[in-house]
């Protein structure tokens, strides 16, 4: 007897995703961050149009930027191990309205007192290094691990968005508002960020009541838990050795040798201010390309747009059209971007989510705090070694240390397993 085929259960289609920017706790968290971001641009410019106005000398201004870093490398790793112990967006919260606070400070010892500026900076500093790895870890808690490369994107836009408006915003401000003002508005920035940006899921496990009090382990004891889960990933460690080179190499070096290239070579300043124009629409790009490029080597295609760097050095060291040189500053800016939104997604992934505000404090901490060793050392080599070689040598530095790191195991994929391998397909 026949039977009747049974007709074929119908595919389900997995509706699309719905896009970040629809997500309203994502976009308070944008918001804040962005405002964090624009606010600590904006101090040094603010504090540059000090200088020219007069309420603060040259040294001053150098003193009280070294506050605000020295400052900020402090806080960074207080905030990582505290953004771990508490909740995060409490962590966010009080760092920002430390920062917040400290722009009134500034303002009331502008043409003052340059102790009290040294002071306020400091806290400035401090609070902009404890609230950064808590964001980070806020984010994780936030966006499903879906949709984290889309969102760290979207923040790195708006960030190099406000950093490509913010001098001429801030140059049209400047001519009906005083420096004081214009501080003052740098803490309205700061308070956005601590009051806009709303509660994660709550990542952290909390302690069960009912068993008691847990003693709590030695703020010494939960950072170097932050490294040795930091150890765990090797990825994550070639990537650290990688933005040294470049950062504290790289960057330094062009930030150096670029207006004096400008000034000596084109006889021009605009060729500084071309390149770093097209350093930063070329982030704005790379950031773009990758909210929506998923390579199947995320670590190798990250490594390979770090290296891109080596462009900027490499095209200063002969004598090229200055368009050569706006074109590989673009060049950079979109390496740098292929580079930045995966490795802070496959941190936010790949590590232990209790530790997470932890291990993005070494990321900040060992980019920030080699930078200013590279500035310092950079001037002295170019007066002993001459410019080409101080910035071939960099040049050199930039494309070669991440192509090692990219040998580094685990480094393929910024995982510990290849996505086919992971149960969650993430």
């Amino acid at each position: 007897m026949a039977t009747t085929p049974v007709p074929p259960a119908p595919k389900t289609v997995d509706p699309p995703a719905r896009s970040i920017l629809l997500d309203v706790p994502f976009l308070r968290l944008w918001a804040g961050t962005t405002a964090s971001g624009l606010a600590t641009w904006a101090l040094p410019f603010v504090l540059g149009l000090a200088v020219l106005h007069r309420d603060l000398s040259a040294a001053g201004l150098g003193l009280v930027l070294a506050a605000r870093t020295v400052g900020f490398l402090v806080a960074v790793t207080v905030g990582g191990v505290l953004a771990d112990r508490h909740s995060r967006r409490a962590v966010v919260l009080w760092s920002a309205l430390a920062a917040a606070a400290a722009a009134p400070l500034l303002a009331a010892g502008l043409g003052r007192s340059l102790l009290l500026m040294t002071a306020a900076a400091a806290l400035a500093g401090a609070g902009q290094g404890a609230c950064r790895p808590a964001f980070q870890a806020l984010t994780a808690e936030t966006v499903d691990p879906g949709r984290r490369q889309q969102a760290n994107a979207a923040v790195t836009m708006a960030v190099r968005g406000s950093t490509l408006a913010g001098p001429a915003l801030t140059a049209l401000l400047a001519a009906f508002l005083d420096v004081g003002t214009l501080l003052l508005g740098i803490g309205l920035l700061w308070l956005v960020a601590a009051l806009v940006p709303g509660k994660g899921a709550g990542a952290v496990a909390q302690a069960d009541p009912a068993a008691g009090p847990v003693p709590r382990a030695s703020f010494r004891t939960e950072f170097l838990e932050g490294v040795r889960e930091a150890r765990r990933h090797p990825w994550f460690l070639a990537g650290l050795a990688a933005l040294v080179a470049v950062i504290a190499l790289g960057y330094s070096a062009t930030s150096v040798a670029l207006p004096l290239i400008s000034r000596d070579r084109y006889d021009s300043e605009w060729v500084l201010a071309a390149a770093m124009t097209a350093y930063i629409v070329g982030a704005l790009g790379g950031a773009l390309v990758i909210a929506r490029l998923r390579p199947r080597s995320q670590g190798w295609a990250a490594f390979a747009g770090l290296a891109a760097y080596g462009f900027a050095p490499l095209s200063l060291t002969l004598p090229v059209h200055p368009g050569v040189v706006v074109a590989a500053y673009a060049v950079a800016g979109i390496g740098i971007e292929l580079f930045n939104v995966p490795w802070f997604t496959a941190t936010q992934r790949e590590v232990a989510p209790d530790r997470l505000a932890r291990v993005s404090s070494l990321d900040f901490l060992v980019s920030y705090g080699l930078a200013p060793v590279g500035l310092a050392l950079i001037a002295p080599a170019i007066d002993a070694f001459g410019v080409t070689p101080v910035l071939g040598a960099c040049a050199a530095a930039c494309f070669l240390v991440p192509a090692a790191a990219a040998l580094v195991p685990t480094a393929r994929h910024f995982a510990r397993t290849a996505p086919e391998a992971r149960a969650d397909g993430s």
